[in-house]
C-alpha cells in the first residue's frame, strides 16, 4: 500500500496544485493496469501457452484471460477462436502492488535500461511499457525459465492530456529519460 499512500499524501496535492483542479477527484489517476503478451508463432504449443500463463500468475498474482482471434487471417496462419494471447488487468490493490514493484525492482533489473522514453505517454497520458523479456521481474528464476516471452505493459489513467498523464508518472517516481 506504499504507493498508493504516496499518491493520497504527496502526488494528489502537487497535481491540484499545478494544474489547479477543483478537488482531488477532477486529477488523474491510474485505475488499471494490463499486462498482455503475444503467443505468435507458439499458437498450437499448448505447454508454451501454459507457460506463459504460469509466468504471468506468478508475476502479477492474479490468474490471467486467454485472448482469442475475433476472425481468420491466412496470412497469420489463424483461424477464428484460436489462442492468440495472454493478458491480466489489474485494478485497486493489486494494480498499486504491481506499479510498486515494477518501479522499484523490475526496472533496475533490466539490461541497460536508461529510463522510460518520454514518447511512450500517448496524447490521453496512459503510458506503454514493453518488456524483451520476462525475467526482469523478481518472481521468475533465470534457472526454471524454458522459454524466455516479451510481454506489455499498459498503464490507463484518467488524465485528459498528455503532460497530465506525465506529470503523474513522474511524481509517482517512474523513471524517465533524460535528454
Amino acid at each position: 500500500m506504499r504507493l498508493e499512500e504516496q499518491y493520497k499524501k504527496e502526488v494528489l496535492p502537487k497535481l491540484i496544485a499545478k494544474f489547479g483542479y477543483k478537488n482531488g477527484l477532477s486529477a488523474p489517476r491510474i485505475y488499471k493496469v494490463a499486462v498482455n503478451v503475444g503467443v505468435g508463432k507458439y499458437a498450437k504449443d499448448k505447454t508454451y501457452i501454459k507457460n506463459v500463463e504460469d509466468s504471468l500468475v506468478k508475476i502479477t498474482g492474479q490468474k490471467p484471460v486467454l485472448t482469442k482471434a475475433k476472425k481468420s487471417v491466412s496470412t497469420f496462419k489463424t483461424r477464428k477462436g484460436m489462442i492468440i494471447g495472454v493478458m491480466v488487468t489489474l485494478r485497486k490493490k493489486r494494480m498499486f502492488d504491481f506499479i510498486d514493484k515494477l518501479i522499484n525492482v523490475s526496472f533496475p533489473r533490466i539490461r541497460d535500461f536508461r529510463g522510460i522514453n518520454l514518447k511512450q505517454v500517448d496524447r490521453q497520458g496512459n503510458l506503454t511499457i514493453g518488456f524483451k523479456e520476462h525475467v526482469a521481474f523478481p518472481e521468475i528464476g533465470t534457472d526454471e525459465v524454458d522459454n524466455i516471452f516479451g510481454l506489455e505493459i499498459s498503464l490507463a489513467t484518467t488524465a485528459k492530456t498528455e503532460a497530465e498523464g506525465l506529470e503523474l508518472f513522474r511524481l509517482m517516481g517512474f523513471p524517465f529519460k533524460t535528454n
